[in-house]
């Protein structure tokens, strides 16, 4: 508890000029005594003093005063705040060799992530980016900033090879002694007590009977030989070895029971994990892990694509590291799209069952309609939040209703609320002017079919739009098996370079669609099924119970 007089002082500081280079100081100085308290309390208040102060330096005139200021605030908060940690741990390093400091824009949310870990919030925290990108790196830091905080903890890291857990002994060794890092700063009472090179162990306790930090290839010794304390972490890098391995269910599964029975039996009650690794399959050890613990609050699984939803690069770090919209658009068109979307944009695929590879779809058009007359119809599955995109296909139907080809024009596929979809349904519908549209009705479809009907009235366009529950009589996946390959023989999709950003967010959801394994989202295809109904001339049934009239 911060005591009265302490927070007396502080007030008296706080009606200061607040842009001064003393009041600043003073509130730091104080930051610094109320830590020696010991309290978590107290320490909770001084590192919001230090924030204060971190946060402010930068939007004050720069001085040699103020820039000194700044790095003491960092190197204050670097044994409790991971980011300060790693800011502070590269001061002595040009800024165009730091690691962190230019990629900060992307890479901070992982650093809160860990935070959270390290504070106890969560249990586990995985880990998706593309290659190269310092998701490695990053966990590699966080394993040094464990290790100055305790060093009689035990810890250790594993992947798919020695050779990956030799690089890691290797980076930590580096961060922990080299003095181009002011590691020694932070955690001045920490040094390496004892090393192997040979069995890639570091201890930085002399007491301890397990080393501080083990790095070892889950194919190494690890029952009698490894240690994860309660107070530790089991820290899982790139588990699967390569595309090849992630086509091969049994090798996965195999791969999957070794993390189980090799390295998670390592850990003690209370150790915590670190899962990093390209999502190659959903089967991979990562995706066992999400699938398994998705709605436990306790895991938290992180994936960040090359490229945003605006088709531009997540990784474009200062200085000319990371890379760039173009790498990554080049590298798109070159590789196959499954394994682009797996090891890129952190979307995995199971090949096995997949109801609509892209591959197979590749009956398209380049916007270029046929000759002759031809219906128009739009099928809308409204979304309702919890993740889900309304689906809203737009096609020409040509020749025969029951047989003939859709091409598919456009596609309304988006998150976003009433407010957001319901204009966009508006304008799309006076776009093409479909000769009829259905909205399925449950769960308050048919209220939005009667806004989006009136919001048209009112904008003079008049249209067919009906509303039906779908049917309880089959479920939404067996529905879509039962009409997929006639959604795949009839229907045309536009080019990709002629879609929409949200006509191809649209198509990534269906190639992505399988029939074993559990799918996140299925608003694609479920759109395309019910377009396909409302073109066919299908129609739901309607029962109601009734008493017997005799």
């Amino acid at each position: 508890m911060v005591s009265d007089r302490n927070l007396e002082i502080i007030n008296s500081i706080k009606q200061s000029d607040l842009n001064s280079h003393k009041a600043l100081r003073d509130l730091l100085d104080m930051a610094k005594v109320i830590a020696d308290e010991q309290g978590d309390n107290d320490l909770a208040y001084a590192l919001k003093l230090s924030d204060f102060v971190k946060r402010k330096v930068p939007a004050l005139p720069v001085s040699a005063g103020m820039n000194e200021l700044y790095w003491e605030a960092l190197k204050f908060e670097a044994p409790h705040r991971f980011e300060s940690f790693l800011l502070y741990m590269e001061r002595r390093r040009r800024p165009e060799k730091r690691f962190y400091q230019p990629r900060r824009r992307t890479l901070h949310i992982v650093a809160e992530d860990l935070q959270d870990l390290e504070d106890g919030r969560l249990d586990f925290y995985g880990l998706s980016l593309p290659p190269r990108v310092g998701k490695s790196t990053i966990c590699i830091f966080f394993l040094a900033w464990v290790i100055g905080k305790r060093p009689a903890s035990h810890n250790a890291m594993s992947g798919h090879s020695g050779i990956l857990a030799d690089r890691f002994y290797t980076d930590v060794m580096k961060l922990t002694t080299s003095e181009e890092y002011t590691f020694s700063e932070i955690f001045p009472d920490v040094k390496v007590r004892a090393t192997s090179a040979d069995k890639k162990e570091l201890r930085y306790d002399e007491t301890e009977s397990f080393a501080t930090l083990t790095c070892r290839g889950i194919d190494g010794t690890w029952t009698g030989a490894v240690d994860i304390s309660a107070d530790g972490y089991l820290y899982v890098d790139d588990m699967v070895r390569d595309r090849t391995e992630s086509l091969s269910p049994k090798r996965l599964e195999a791969r999957y029971q070794d993390y189980l029975n090799v390295l998670v039996d390592r850990k003690n009650d209370g150790s915590r994990e670190l899962m990093v690794g390209t999502r190659w399959n959903v089967l991979d050890p990562l995706g066992r892990a999400e699938s398994e613990n998705k709605n436990n609050p306790r895991y938290r699984f992180r994936k960040i694509p090359a490229l945003n939803e605006h088709d531009e690069s997540n990784f474009e770090y200062d200085y000319g590291k990371g890379f760039s919209t173009q790498y990554y658009r080049d590298m798109r068109e070159k590789l196959d799209r499954n394994e682009w979307m797996a090891k890129y944009q952190q979307k995995p695929f199971i090949r096995e069952g997949l109801l609509f590879p892209l591959d197979e779809l590749d009956t398209t058009f380049n916007g270029v309609l046929p000759d002759g007359d031809c219906l128009t119809a739009a099928a809308c599955d409204v979304a309702w939040g919890g993740g889900d995109s309304l689906s809203m296909p737009f096609g020409k139907a040509y020749g025969s209703r029951e047989d003939g080809p859709v091409y598919i024009t456009d596609w309304i596929f988006n998150k976003g609320d009433k407010y957001v979809t319901k204009p966009l349904v508006v304008a799309k519908t006076l776009q093409h002017r479909p000769n009829m549209e259905r909205f399925e009705a449950n769960n308050g479809g048919d209220e939005y079919a009667e806004s989006v009907n009136s919001m048209l009235k009112e904008q003079g366009f008049k249209t067919s739009i009906t509303w039906a529950k779908a049917s309880n009589q089959i479920g939404k996946m067996a529905k879509i098996i039962q009409y997929a390959p006639d959604i795949k023989r009839r229907f045309r999709f536009l080019k990709p370079e002629l879609q929409s950003e949200e006509y191809k967010a649209a198509m990534e959801e269906l190639g992505m669609i399988t029939q074993v394994g559990k799918n996140e989202h299925e608003d694609s295809a479920d759109g395309l099924v019910q377009l396909l109904q409302l073109i066919s001339g299908e129609v739901y049934a309607k029962c109601e119970a009734m008493e017997r009239p005799f």
